[in-house]
């Protein structure tokens, strides 16, 4: 399937939806766009974690309480974390209630801190952008891994890293904007350089 066009004449990539919502208002405003910064990249490496196994709007839409209680996953707040705040928030229901993806939460931030002697977590995820990036007119045709993907999964979990198998870290990708992940003829298509927040 190729780009739909919206209730509002736009053409999107179709996961995104014809109408406004949640998802259209990710794909429009963020998904495929660069980010800048530790915490930013450390969100978005958690919230894929987290995400496996689940529809990405669950995700979508408990992100504030995520932020809130990953304190803006700040790495060293985070990396900081003991079994009793862990309890803490296997028992908040605003958010996934995993006992893995929260420890592997803890585990990344205190692995993120960690690779700032070798230029930090940003540098590091970029160092693996595919050369030449992958482009796409169809959905049938997407990837959901690459040797990229799974080499900065491998290296990743050398680092320390937990929960960042080759599928999570190609999403990790597509959505940071490491490649452009849009379909051609999406809107969005060539504009990875617009900075989200």
């Amino acid at each position: 399937m190729g780009p739909l066009i919206g209730d509002d004449g736009t053409p999107r990539c179709p996961w995104a939806g014809a109408a406004p919502g949640v998802m259209r208002d990710y794909h429009d405003d963020e998904w495929g766009r660069r980010v800048h910064g530790e915490s930013a990249y450390l969100e978005r490496l958690t919230l894929e974690a987290f995400q496996s196994g689940l529809s990405w709007s669950t995700i979508l839409n408990k992100r504030p309480a995520f932020r809130e209680v990953f304190c803006d996953f700040d790495a060293d707040r985070v990396a900081a974390f003991d079994d009793a705040d862990q309890a803490r928030l296997m028992a908040d229901a605003r958010i996934v209630r995993n006992r893995l993806k929260i420890a592997a939460a803890v585990t990344n931030a205190r692995a993120t801190v960690a690779l700032r002697e070798q230029g930090g977590l940003e540098a590091f995820v970029l160092g693996f952008a595919p050369d030449p990036p992958p482009s796409y007119a169809d959905t049938s045709a997407m990837a959901t891994t690459s040797a990229e993907s799974k080499a900065l999964s491998k290296a990743l979990k050398k680092a320390g890293f937990a929960f960042v198998g080759p599928t999570t870290m190609y999403a990790l990708m597509e959505a940071i904007a490491v490649f452009d992940p849009h379909l051609e003829g999406c809107h969005r298509r060539g504009r990875t350089d617009e900075a989200s927040a």
